[in-house]
């Protein structure tokens, strides 16, 4: 089976490590408008080789769309003369916008898909083994695809070791905003709010665990975040205000020296991680 990756970054990097990892034949074929990217892909192993044209992925059996959330919704539109048997799939951090652009023609071939992985870093020497391993994707309208291309997208992500979770588009996006995307505009804000307070030797010599596990994800590619906060920006509004309360709130008790209540609160929040 050929598998044609777009874009050979961390996400589609690391699944092409993880394919041809597999005893399953697959023939992992890379596309990337970066010709660095390219030769690192090769170089790295992460496929088999690189597509000079379009025409070569879209005589893929599987397509997986592993780009910036705008990016995938532009390549769709030039994925409409794919076999009625090929699946396509997105790896993208929002649904709802990117399952609206797809064209009507290629809906059954569409699998809508985030896997819940990933670091800061980018580019293909970001790319790591098992970074699916045991992670969850979530599988989003499903009913929509076609009985094949379902077929398809569970057993490639199965193979890899991940957990399937299914759900609307909508109701992910809602979900993603509070658990992904607000978390990176807040370490986003971390950042900006210390260097613009803090000269870079005080921040060296004092930056503990603490600081570092907010900020590192500050250093994720700002092409994909802002691509993603543009797709979700209602309900990272609606996230980003649920936290401006929480943080209101625990300003008001310092303010006002409420204690017992500041600790409570505190306590709240410790019971996150009996879920976790």
């Amino acid at each position: 089976m050929t598998v044609g990756i777009i874009g050979l970054g961390l996400m589609g990097g690391s699944l092409g490590i993880a394919l041809k990892s597999l005893e399953t034949p697959y023939h992992i074929i890379g596309y990337d408008h970066n010709a660095t990217h390219c030769r690192e892909a090769i170089e790295l192993d992460l496929v088999d080789r690189v597509a000079i044209s379009m025409d070569e992925i879209i005589a893929c059996d599987v397509i997986i769309l592993s780009i910036p959330v705008n990016g995938i919704i532009k390549s769709l539109q030039n994925l409409t003369t794919v076999d009625s048997h090929t699946t396509i799939i997105d790896l993208g951090s929002t649904k709802e916008k990117i399952v609206e652009s797809v064209p009507s023609e290629i809906r059954a071939n569409f699998v809508a898909a985030h896997p819940m992985t990933g670091t800061e870093k980018f580019g293909p020497t970001a790319a790591i083994d098992q970074l699916y391993r045991d992670k969850v994707v979530v599988l989003c309208d499903m009913e929509d695809s076609g009985e094949r291309q379902q077929r398809v997208a569970k057993s490639i992500f199965r193979e890899i070791g991940m957990k399937l979770v299914f759900m609307g588009a909508k109701e992910h996006d809602r979900h993603a905003a509070f658990i992904s995307h607000m978390p990176h505009a807040l370490s986003f804000s971390l950042a900006n709010a210390v260097m613009r307070q803090e000269d870079p030797k005080s921040i060296t010599a004092l930056a503990g665990g603490g600081f570092r596990d907010m900020s590192r994800i500050a250093k994720s590619s700002p092409h994909m975040w802002e691509d993603v906060f543009r797709q979700n920006r209602d309900n990272l509004l609606t996230a980003i205000a649920y936290f401006q309360d929480e943080l209101n709130r625990c300003k008001s008790m310092v303010e006002d020296e409420e204690w017992d209540n500041l600790n409570r609160w505190m306590s709240d929040a410790n019971r996150l991680h009996d879920i976790l």
